[in-house]
């Protein structure tokens, strides 16, 4: 189990009827299977099917179980095929006993040779704890997953109900587990947002720490059985940042968020001191978040004369890196929970780093365990593909920049100018009409709009799943040029800049070899306009600030083809929207 969404709830209203309002909330998390789970005076009855929530909640008919305590799941796999029996809640043998999980339990295997003879019903690495569970009751929910949590390796948020308790015991170890606090009632989600319009009281377990739920009660303990005392933190968005608001699809509405998200992250609070100046900047991301950290690199190095490293998460603690005390690590994540860029992190700490988080959700784990951390305003980001998180991570990097070399941009006039890109949305659409059968793409860029390329070609490739690769634009002639054709369009983001004229050659060489060139350009621009195919215009600005613009219209670009293709945009297939194991 890689990224999924869980949900629980115990209090007086009917379980089924919240939960598959939770779990609808929670589906960008996973959306291969799903199902729920309650408690009624018969036991526990769970239902579960193959498929997204809105294909499978109608036959399954989750708002008509009974019970006021439940939980549910939706998932995003990596053990097992999806379907029914691989779909949780799983059940221990006696069904006495269920549970969702979320994460990867690593040794598994071990352990089911260990409960040898044992009935196993699914393909899941999750239904071993269910199992566990189980052989370790004795009367006490809570005792037993104590004990289970010992002799799992790996990565987890587990929700458990027992058919003798009317509560639910939940643990966590490396997955994202948040407790709505409510009157009378209480809620369990793997983020707010499913439970964000009863309560925005909430408590963010720590690794290696149970919860024990009741309708009137939540006890949080240690990993020794020690009662602690969690610290109750308050939602600060509310329901409706998290709907579609009139907008198709949520990834519209947040591409047409981001005038609003850089004016809020402009003016954000930016605390972040060093008492010397870093040697070296090491940034480590994935994703959208690496090609913001990219972008950083051009401008730290450019205003502050700082050395700067970028590597992806999933790579950075296998390379033996030579980081120390003198040298700042910047760790970017939208969820604030990714697997590989915490994981990177700790080794950082380990070497003695300064460390600092650019990140989008509050309380979250990398926000946590960084020396400092500074919050993007995104608010919540809902589609896979991230959108306004990548904008917010450019302005947080831009004023790092800023403070570490006392140079200003202005960055106040950018949202005017997003808002003119997105003026031109329709006519994004009538070109994308253009090139949605297309199979195959090259993007290329020079400079600071080299990350911009990749990240174009990434959102392609994502919701299109059409093939979809970015390059600098020198590196066209070492390889790529032997795909160039009538039948593969080439993305030129070639705006009036110190290399405009490198990228006006580029664009002749594709040209002479029959290719097709969509080239993002400065307004006005004729030259342009004279050789490409088609064009999506952009403002004038800076040199540095270019890449605030010219992904805008990559973004609508491939958003329109997705849509063209009647993808499912918010939810592409095999993606989940942050992945919390490695």
């Amino acid at each position: 189990m890689k990224m999924c969404g869980i949900a629980g709830y115990t209090g007086k209203r009917k379980a089924g009827e919240l939960l598959l309002k939770s779990i609808r909330n929670l589906e960008y998390r996973g959306y291969d299977s799903v199902g729920m789970c309650t408690l009624s005076g018969q036991g526990i009855e769970v239902r579960k099917g193959k498929g997204k929530v809105s294909e499978a909640a109608p036959e399954l008919e989750f708002s008509s179980l009974p019970g006021t305590t439940g939980i549910a799941h939706t998932r995003w796999g990596t053990h097992g095929v999806p379907s029914e029996k691989n779909a949780h809640p799983h059940l221990s043998p006696s069904g006495k006993i269920a549970i969702a999980h979320n994460g990867i339990i690593e040794n598994y295997l071990q352990l089911k040779e260990e409960l040898r003879g044992a009935d196993f019903r699914s393909d899941t690495d999750s239904e071993v704890i269910a199992h566990l569970l189980e052989k370790n009751y004795s009367g006490s929910l809570r005792d037993a997953m104590l004990k289970t949590m010992k002799m799992l390796n790996g990565t987890y948020a587990v929700c458990a109900i027992c058919a003798d308790s009317g509560k639910i015991v939940v643990a966590r170890n490396g997955s994202p587990l948040a407790i709505g606090l409510g009157v009378g009632e209480n809620f369990i989600g793997s983020d707010v947002s499913a439970f964000v319009e009863h309560t925005k009281k909430v408590v963010y377990l720590e690794d290696f720490e149970i919860a024990v739920l009741g309708e009137d009660s939540v006890e949080v303990f240690d990993r020794e059985g020690r009662q602690v005392s969690p610290e109750v933190k308050k939602i600060d968005w509310s329901v409706e940042c998290a709907q579609k608001q009139g907008y198709k699809h949520f990834m519209l509405k947040e591409i047409h968020e981001q005038p609003r998200v850089v004016r809020e992250s402009v003016s954000a609070p930016f605390d972040f001191e060093m008492e010397t100046r870093p040697e070296r900047i090491f940034v480590v991301a994935c994703g959208t978040a690496a090609y913001a950290g990219l972008t950083g690199k051009y401008i730290l190095e450019k205003q502050a004369g700082i050395p700067v490293e970028v590597a992806p998460a999933s790579e950075f603690r296998y390379s033996n890196p030579v980081i120390g005390e003198k040298d700042l690590f910047v760790a970017i994540s939208q969820s604030g929970e990714t697997a590989d860029t915490l994981a990177a992190l700790r080794l950082a700490k380990q070497k003695g780093a300064k460390t600092l988080g650019i990140i989008n959700v509050r309380e979250s784990t990398i926000a946590r365990e960084v020396d400092s951390v500074v919050y993007t305003a995104a608010g919540p980001e809902i589609g896979v593909a991230s959108t306004k998180a990548f904008l917010s991570q450019l302005v947080a990097l831009y004023r790092l920049s800023s403070k570490l070399s006392g140079k200003e941009l202005p960055l106040s006039s950018l949202p005017g100018k997003i808002e003119q890109v997105l003026l031109r949305s329709k006519s994004i659409r009538e070109t994308a009409k253009k090139y949605f059968r297309v199979y195959n793409f090259l993007y290329m860029g020079r400079n600071f709009n080299f990350p911009v390329a990749m990240e174009g070609a990434l959102k392609l490739k994502e919701i299109s799943y059409i093939h979809a690769e970015g390059y600098a634009s020198g590196e066209m002639k070492h390889g790529p040029l032997a795909l160039v054709c009538d039948e593969v369009p080439t993305v030129a983001i070639s705006p009036r800049d110190s290399v405009y004229p490198k990228m006006v050659s580029n664009i002749q060489e594709i040209l002479a070899r029959n290719g097709k060139v969509l080239a993002v350009a400065t307004e006005g621009d004729r030259e342009i306009s004279g050789q490409a195919t088609d064009v999506f215009e952009v403002p004038e600005t800076e040199e540095e600030l270019y890449p605030f613009l010219t992904v805008v219209p990559l973004q609508l670009f491939a958003y329109h083809v997705a849509d063209l293709r009647d993808c499912d945009v918010d939810k592409p297939r095999n993606l989940a929207k942050s992945v919390t194991v490695e």
